[in-house]
Order: structure tokens, then sequence, then C-alpha cells
């Protein structure tokens, strides 16, 4: 008899344990879908401090948006979101894309010089994270990192560090760092959510140890508003989706790989951001897509292909 209570306790105990992880990562997949919608933004930086005490402060950034969130995907262990900027209340522009990946594995680290390292995590090191893997406005890759969303004392976050290319609003104006240590925090909140990050700008050589240039915090702050002040965004989504879902899935071949990933700046001197305006209009074909961007795989091989 006291060997059938032990069981029925143990078999209680691990239905209360698989039903409490459960709802933990149903908690997970509402916070990140919270993030989705039409929001009023506002994208603030400033540099904080540098250790070297004859360093310029370069001027602070401020900019604002009203930005569509679209949720693309919505499967058990993966969630990605497309936002889309809409500017002048007309004009939209692709903007970056999130993907939200459950106890992940494989992810690329951005190392310096537009070249990504492929790592396999430890399976026991990501149990219960998600890996946020952020793209480019033309689906290239920017930067990845794993952790474990909290849910506590009425808060919602999810935070992590990892490096990543220059930002958009600096890579074409700077040329004395060319790493950025992301410190990035994502917080859901009454009124929307909020991308805090803690950044470091660093200077990355080959054999040498990093060097911090400087300090800055970002404060970019999305306020939820009304879906339909989106509008134009979601007609433009519903117009050109096909388009980047064959974009997204040419990506998916060059991201079938073992090995490093680098990546050109530029083909015929234009970025690859400026190849796909024109593709885009033609409503290419995945041959013409994936043409492209074997262009800009600087790695011609395929030694490092996963085998199928």
């Amino acid at each position: 008899m006291r060997k059938l209570t032990l069981l029925v306790m143990l078999f209680f105990a691990i239905a209360t344990f698989g039903q409490l992880e459960t709802t933990k990562k149903q908690q997970d997949i509402a916070a990140i879908k919270a993030m989705c919608g039409c929001y009023e933004v506002t994208f603030k930086y400033t540099e904080t401090f540098a250790p070297e005490i004859d360093y310029e402060k370069h001027l602070d950034y401020t900019s604002g948006a009203l930005e569509w969130a679209e949720l693309i995907e919505d499967s058990n262990n993966k969630l990605s979101i497309q936002h889309l900027l809409l500017v002048r209340d007309t004009m939209v522009i692709k903007h970056w894309r999130q993907d939200w990946e459950y106890e992940n594995q494989e992810v690329f680290y951005y190392d310096k010089d537009n070249n990504w390292k492929f790592s396999t995590l430890p399976k026991e090191s990501v149990e219960g994270q998600w890996t946020q893997k952020v793209f480019q406005v033309d689906d290239s890759p920017r930067y990845s990192g794993s952790a474990t969303w909290i849910h506590a004392d009425g808060k919602h976050y999810w935070e992590n560090k990892t490096d990543s290319p220059l930002p958009r609003r600096e890579y074409t104006k700077r040329k004395d760092y060319n790493v950025m240590k992301r410190g990035n925090r994502q917080e859901i909140t009454s009124t929307g959510w909020v991308h805090e990050q803690d950044n470091d700008k660093i200077i990355r050589e080959d054999n040498q140890e990093d060097v911090l240039l400087a300090q800055e915090k970002g404060y970019n702050v999305y306020t939820k508003v009304a879906d339909e002040k989106c509008k134009p965004a979601k007609d433009w989504w519903v117009s050109n989706n096909k388009f980047w879902g064959k974009v997204r899935n040419s990506w998916d071949n060059v991201y079938d790989r073992t090995g490093d990933l680098t990546l050109l700046k530029s083909v015929d001197k234009e970025p690859l951001f400026m190849h796909f305006y024109k593709l885009e209009k033609e409503n290419a074909k995945p041959r013409e897509i994936n043409k492209l961007i074997k262009n800009f795989v600087a790695d011609k091989s395929v030694s490092n292909v996963k085998s199928k």
C-alpha cells in the first residue's frame, strides 16, 4: 500500500512539473506574440562612457516611426515576426525580422568583417531557453543570442549579450570600431514593449584582445496603437509577402551549413538590399534570388554544408 501511495505521489509530481513547464512555455510564447501589432516607436541612443579620456563623445541619436510587426510563422517551437516601417503615413520600408526558436542548438555568432561563426550549443545549456535570431532588411544575418524568458514580480522580459555588426545608424558613418557587443533586454509592458540596450563599441583584430572604444545606452519604446494606423504596411505585406517568403527559403539554403558564413559587403558597388529592390519589383523567381544571394557569399565551397 505504501509503495502504491508513493507511486501515485510520484505520478502527480511528474504531472504537475510537466504542467508547470507547459505553462511557462505558454507564457514565453504569449510574451513574444505581444510584440506583434501596430506601434509608435521612439529610438534613443546616447554614449555614456569611454575608457580613454581624449575620446570625443558622438552626438546622441533620436528618431521615431510607426511600425507594424507581423507574425509570419507560428509553430510550437518557432515564432517569426517581420517588422515594417511606415514613413509619412504611406511609405512602407521592410525593416528587421526576429525569429524565436525554442531550445535551439544551432547558432551563427557574429565575429567581425561580415563573418559569422557557426556554433552548436550543448542541449543542457539551452533547456527552456529561446534563441532570438535577428535579420537585416534583406534577410541576411545580423545577430543571435539565447536566454530564458523571465516572468516574475509582474515583469516579463528576456535579456542576452551578443556580438553584432555596426548598427544601421552608424555603419556608413563610423570606422573607429568594428563590432558592437549588444546587451539586449526586451520587456513587455502594459502599453507595449521596450527594447533596452547596454552596448559596447569594440575594436576587434585577429590574435589580439578586444579593445573597448565606448559604451552606449539605447532605449527603444514601442507604444501600442490601433492596428488601423498601420493599414498601409499590412496591405504592403499582403502584396509582397510571397516574394520575401522565397527570399527566406533561399537564405535557409545558405544557413544549412556547419562552418563560417562570410558575406561580401557589396557587389557591383551596391549592397545586397539595393539589389533586392529590383528583384522585388519584378517578383523574381527563386533561381534569380538564389543567384543573387550566392554572389554575396564569400565562401563558395560546399564542404561545410550539412549532410541530409
